[in-house]
């Protein structure tokens, strides 16, 4: 394997369609999560990637869960963000810090497995958050 392999990092990017801000603002009071770097179109000094009416709209963020930092975007701004084929797993070191994020997850959006015991963890659980992001909340066992 080269170096260059060796030394990468894999981090999710999320394309919101249009409600970035109302996303990052959710990770914030449900997660803890802090921004760290937020950039708009109306910012860009190249053409216009969307409508004018969107200039307003996140080209670029960065937001930090714990030691994970995940970027986001309004996309194209189309306003269909279509999030499929995978979850975002947190893994949490305690079941009350677990049951604390999951209720958080859950608020407005749809549980898909309750959070409880499970023969691999002390405290699992699957959410797609409001937004249409799937979470899997894990505690490692002791």
């Amino acid at each position: 394997m080269s170096t260059t392999m060796k030394q990468s990092l894999v981090q999710p990017y999320l394309f919101f369609e249009g409600s970035c801000d109302q996303a990052l603002e959710f990770y914030q009071k449900a997660l803890g999560a802090e921004v760290t770097a937020l950039m708009r179109f109306k910012d860009s000094p190249e053409l216009p990637l969307c409508p004018e009416a969107s200039a307003d709209k996140v080209m670029h963020a960065s937001f930090r869960v714990g030691e994970t930092v995940i970027m986001a975007s309004d996309g194209r701004c189309s306003g269909k963000a279509s999030f499929a084929g995978f979850a975002l797993s947190l893994t949490l070191k305690d079941a009350a810090q677990a049951e604390r994020a999951f209720t958080a997850l859950a608020a407005g959006g749809q549980v898909q497995m309750p959070l409880g015991k499970t023969f691999f963890s002390p405290s699992f659980g699957m959410v797609i958050d409001r937004f249409g992001v799937a979470w899997m909340i894990y505690v490692l066992p002791a």
